[in-house]
C-alpha cells in the first residue's frame, strides 16, 4: 500500500466487521458494474495488496485466490445494463456496492467505501478517496471486483468473439467502436450510454 500523498485514515470504529467496498465497470459500454465487499482477517495477513489497476492480471488473480482463502467474508454485487440504463450508472453502482453488502456473513458493522460518496446503506462508514491505495480491505475488494468483471467479460468474448471484449474488457477503444459500427450492439450493451443513446431501436 502506498499513497504517500494522503493522510492517514481515521476510523471511528475498532472492532473486527469493518468491510472494504468498491466497484469496477463504471467506464464500459458493456456488461454489469460489479462490486465486491471484504472484511480481512487480521490474524491472516495479506501481502501485497493495492488498487487493482496497479496489478498485472496473474497477480490480481493470485491475490483473489487469497483474498477468498484468508478473508473473515466477502461478496459480490452487480447491478445489471438494463438497471445502469433505468438508474444512470451513479445510482447503479451504488445498488450493487448495497448488494455486495448485504451478502457478507458475517456481516459487517462499518464500512470504507472507496470513492468521495457513500452508497446510502444503513451501516454507518466513510468515502475514502484513492481508499484502494489507502486501506487494505478497500484494495481486497477492487482486486475479487475487477477479476469478477474480467470474467464475464471472458465469457462475453466466448459468446461474442467478434467483438475483442477479451482484449478491451469493454471499454469504449477504437476496436470495440469499430467492432459496434461493423457489427451492430448486442443485447449487454448499455442502450444509455453514446454511442447508443437515443437508438433503442437497435436494440
Amino acid at each position: 500500500m502506498n499513497a504517500p500523498d494522503w493522510p492517514p485514515i481515521e476510523i471511528p470504529y475498532q472492532g473486527l466487521y469493518l468491510a472494504g467496498v468498491d466497484e469496477v465497470g463504471r467506464g464500459p459500454l458493456v456488461g454489469s458494474v460489479v462490486a465486491a465487499a471484504v472484511i480481512l482477517d487480521p490474524a491472516r495477513p495479506i501481502e501485497g495488496l493495492t488498487d487493482s489497476k496497479k496489478l498485472s492480471d496473474r497477480k490480481r488473480r493470485a491475490l483473489d485466490l487469497l483474498i477468498r482463502e484468508r478473508a473473515c467474508a466477502f461478496a459480490l454485487g452487480e447491478a445489471s445494463p438494463r438497471e445502469i440504463d433505468e438508474l444512470n450508472v451513479y445510482h447503479a453502482t451504488h445498488l450493487a456496492m448495497r448488494r455486495a453488502v448485504d451478502g457478507l456473513t458475517p456481516s459487517a458493522e462499518y464500512l470504507l467505501v472507496d470513492g468521495n460518496r457513500l452508497p446510502e446503506h444503513a451501516l454507518p462508514g466513510q468515502a475514502v478517496v484513492k481508499g484502494d491505495l489507502r486501506h487494505q480491505a478497500i484494495a481486497a475488494a477492487s482486486i475479487i471486483a475487477k477479476v469478477a468483471r474480467d470474467d464475464q467479460m471472458l465469457e462475453l468474448d466466448r459468446r461474442y468473439p467478434d467483438y475483442g471484449f477479451a482484449q478491451h474488457k469493454g471499454y469504449p477503444t477504437k476496436a470495440h467502436l469499430e467492432a459496434i459500427d461493423r457489427l451492430g450492439p448486442i443485447a449487454d450493451h448499455r442502450r444509455s450510454f453514446s454511442p447508443f443513446k437515443g437508438q433503442v431501436d437497435l436494440f
